[in-house]
């Protein structure tokens, strides 16, 4: 009686994030999966020798591998946003952890490169693609107030994989070659359907709680108490059988909400990121080669990789922690644009190092830019487009970089071929990182801020300029709970008293204007205000 039927099509009611509890398994689990989406496509490079004696390929061949694992993650987007739309978080991330350990595996057997592109590439992308988009998801949905510290402690596991991975690698291709390390990693990569299994729907527990309470106070309600039960019970039942049919038209989510267009803050940060995208990863992928060009040894130039993975790890729970201060919290995107400022002029100034200690503190500001990038990015996000919204947001964002991922690294590397220099590659990605920058800062304050400003309405909410798409979203998704919480309640005494005590304030409303004629307008107001007291009091 009163419970909501999932089966009726209709979506249930948003539930307030426990920001903790389960949330921190949840935490965890994108802290796994983070780690092997980012870190596993890089760290795959340390079978690139072995594979080009074997199938007697060139480098650039064998580099494919891991730039088709990094255009599924990006390019799959949308395709992932309608399957969690369309079943849920957990079942695809189940089926991604699958598939990612079965491309491994495959590609283990395979005999040329071409099967190597269509397991490990393709089919091992895609799995990580399932499994990386729905535990952003999952981690939105568990968190609000500590969602900045939650996503900064998630993109941690990207340079902990990293440098753990990679050593991995080594040791298992000299014990076990190439076949053996491909059949291991496949293993590993099963931990994905471990942190799939944890992604527990949060209503769900909620609805466990509300019907064990519900339970209890039916089976009081339902004790013999004369004729009153029997009229609550029909009440019940009519309404129950009212809201059915009201229920029926109403349609479930959609596979892939495109009306977040309409929304200026997503349009700007698109943009901003897409533009990001084009120069963030040329830095990391030519410094090895700009190093040992300078006549810097090949131990001491892997070595710098290695210093910014380090310094990466602590840069992004550190930049979460700052973001979730009230203070900067409200204003996160214009820190967004500070750190990719900070990461473009880092690549500026860097451009004339020619010795190694110049590197060294190049590698240091960089893994500190970096990690601030990539613990704000995806907060930025959800802060913009709201967690109801995100499945879809993230996808389409995705989509769109991955077009700029498949730009800007490979036209670098055609740029040092035809020119020899790597300081203009240098100069050329800092600029686009900081165009990105003021884009989104300049854009966020004329376009939103001032905007807003213009639109806010006088004297009825003062704070309403000052707000974000945000704070509205979250204000409306607080008052539809509010809502959906207040006519879902199942007990027999609302129903009943808010019947009898509508029914007197009509009747007594039809006397005084039948006796008076011309009663004052505040009458009326006065017995509804005192009809919905009533309610009020009665409920509880």
């Amino acid at each position: 009686m009163g419970r909501r039927d999932p089966e009726e099509g209709h979506l249930p009611a948003p539930v307030k994030p426990p920001d903790g509890g389960w949330g921190w398994i949840v935490l965890f689990g994108c802290f796994v999966i983070t780690g092997f989406s980012y870190a596993f496509p890089k760290a795959v490079s340390v079978y690139f020798k072995e594979l080009m004696k074997d199938f007697h390929v060139g480098y650039s061949d064998t580099a494919w591998i891991s730039s088709i694992m990094l255009a599924m993650l990006y390019g799959t987007g949308p395709v992932c946003s309608i399957m969690v739309n369309q079943f849920g978080c957990r079942p695809v991330m189940l089926i991604g952890g699958l598939l990612a350990s079965a491309g491994m595996i495959l590609a283990s057997f395979t005999t040329n490169i071409i099967e190597l592109y269509l397991t490990a590439g393709v089919l091992t992308g895609l799995g990580m693609a399932l499994n990386f988009q729905p535990s952003l998801i999952m981690l939105g949905t568990y968190f609000d107030k500590r969602r900045p510290l939650a996503n900064g402690l998630a993109a941690a596991g990207s340079p902990v994989f990293l440098s753990s991975l990679s050593p991995l690698g080594q040791v298992l291709l000299e014990k076990f070659g190439w076949r053996g390390g491909f059949l291991i990693m496949g293993g590993l990569l099963l931990n994905c359907c471990t942190c799939g299994a944890v992604m527990r729907p949060l209503d769900m527990g909620m609805k466990r709680k509300m019907e064990k309470a519900q339970d209890k106070y039916e089976a009081k309600e339902m004790l013999p108490i004369g004729g009153k039960s029997e009229e609550g019970i029909s009440t019940t039942d009519g309404t129950k059988k009212a809201k059915k049919v009201k229920k029926k038209p109403k349609k479930g989510k959609k596979l892939l909400d495109f009306s977040i267009f309409s929304n200026r803050g997503f349009i700007i940060y698109t943009i901003s990121k897409f533009i990001l995208v084009l120069g963030l990863f040329v830095p990391p992928i030519l410094l090895v080669n700009y190093a040992k060009d300078t006549g810097v040894p090949d131990t001491e130039a892997a070595f710098l990789l290695s210093i910014i993975g380090f310094i990466d790890i602590f840069a992004r729970p550190a930049c979460g922690m700052v973001a979730g201060l009230k203070w900067v919290r409200p204003h996160v995107a214009y820190l967004f644009s500070f750190a990719m400022l900070f990461n473009g002029l880092t690549d500026i100034c860097s451009a004339r190092a020619s010795n190694y200690t110049g590197l060294v503190i190049f590698c240091v500001f960089f893994g500190i830019s970096y990690g601030m990038v990539g613990a704000l990015q995806f907060e930025v996000l959800m802060a913009i487009v709201g967690s109801q919204k995100f499945s879809s947001a993230i996808g389409l964002v995705l989509l769109i970089e991955a077009f700029a991922v498949l730009i800007g690294p490979p036209s670098a590397g055609r740029l040092v071929d035809a020119l020899k220099n790597y300081e203009v590659i240098f100069y050329l990605a800092g600029s686009e990182v900081v165009l990105s920058a003021l884009f989104l800062a300049m854009a966020t304050y004329c376009c939103l801020n001032r905007g807003k400003k213009k639109e806010a309405p006088p004297a009825k909410n003062p704070s309403a300029g000052a707000g974000s798409d945000t704070e509205e979203a979250e204000s409306d998704v607080q008052e539809a709970e509010e809502h959906s919480s207040d006519n879902h309640q199942p007990t027999h005494n609302t129903d009943s008293a808010m019947v009898a005590a509508t029914e007197e304030a009509n009747h007594v409303a039809e006397e005084q204007s039948g006796e008076g004629g011309g009663c004052p307008e505040g009458d009326g107001e006065v017995l509804a205000r005192d009809a919905d007291q009533t309610v009020e009091r009665d409920r509880f």
